[in-house]
Order: structure tokens, then sequence, then C-alpha cells
């Protein structure tokens, strides 16, 4: 009795090596797609401008050199984000600091004080730090998704996409991560959709 095709028994067969110009090209589209949230990312966490651009390049050179090893990946895009991320935190390190999320959610906050008259403008200021200083200490899954969903605005289908998770997932870190901040701000926990 021969095995099938399909069964577990299935023969390995090499896929043919990918042609150098297809790999440009195929980087290349990556890059252009995600490029624009990955500098808005490195920006929340580094700080400035700049050092996103540094980050953001850094990832880049190390995933094109490799590229044909990343497109074997289960996951293109959660393979890359991990390279993302350990460049941020290699970033973040040779310079000693932490992640720059809460000086972030204080320039958007003088922005918002700035650009509109709001009431209790102090407290809107020092609760969103406080915000931005809760959702830094979630663990590290529950804070990608919270960056992602809500800093970035992400929908969450593209946020597991991302992250190499389903959209279940997601739904259940948003909740767990919105326990999680209300319990520490001292604020009541609603149950939402999102």
């Amino acid at each position: 009795m021969n095995p099938s095709l399909d069964g577990p028994h299935r023969p390995h067969t090499r896929r043919p090596p990918v042609r150098p110009e297809r790999l440009a090209l195929t980087f290349g589209a990556f890059h252009a797609y995600h490029r624009k949230l990955w500098m808005r990312f490195a920006h929340t966490q580094v700080g400035s401008r700049t050092g996103a651009e540094a980050v953001v390049d850094a990832a880049c050179a190390r995933l094109r050199a490799d590229w044909a090893h990343v497109l074997l990946q289960d996951s293109v895009p959660r393979y890359a984000w991990l390279i993302l991320k350990e460049e941020v935190h290699r970033w973040l390190d040779a310079r000693g600091l932490p992640p720059q999320v809460g000086d972030a959610a204080f320039q958007t906050a003088l922005q918002k004080l700035l650009l509109h008259e709001m009431r209790d403008e102090l407290r809107v200021i020092s609760q969103e730090i406080g915000l931005y200083a809760a959702i830094s200490s979630l663990p590290e899954r529950r804070y990608d998704v919270i960056v992602l969903r809500f800093l970035l605005g992400m929908p969450a289908d593209e946020v597991a996409e991302y992250l190499g998770i389903d959209t279940a997932t997601v739904r259940s870190h948003v909740r767990h991560a919105r326990r999680s901040l209300a319990k520490e701000l001292h604020i009541p926990y609603q149950e939402t959709d999102n």
C-alpha cells in the first residue's frame, strides 16, 4: 500500500530557490507597506524621529539581509515585528533608556492642551500620562496589543496578523489589559466589544 501524498508520510518537496530580483521586489513591497506603522511604533518607543529612523533602518537591514529565510517563517509580519522590537530594545539599551511611551504621551497631551480649549487641562494631562505609564507596565504581549490597537489605531485583525495570533486572542488581551489598567488607575471597569 502506498502512503497518501496528503497524509503524514507525504514526501518532502524542496522549494525552488527564489531569484534575487524577486526577493528584492518582495522585500520592497513588504517594506513599503509596513514602514509607516513601524516608524510610528518606533517613535513611541524611542521618543524621536531620528531614533525611530535608525531603529527601522536597522530592522529592515536585518530583514533584507536574510529575506529568503524570513519568507520561510510561518508569519512574516510576526517575525519582522520581533526583529523590529529587538532593534528598539537594542537602541534603548545602548543609550540606557526605558521605552519613551510616557514622553510621547506627555507631548500628545500637551499638543491637545495647546490646540484645544479643554476643561481641567492639567487633570486630563495627568490622567493621560498615568495611563501611558500603566500601559508600559503591562506584560509584553498585552503591551504590544494595546500599543498597536489603540495608540497606533490598527484594526484587531491587523494586530492579530502582526503578532501571529488570532483576532479572538487580540480581543482577549484587550479585555485583560483594560481590567489591569482600570485596577491600576482606580477607575471602574466596563466590558466593551473592542
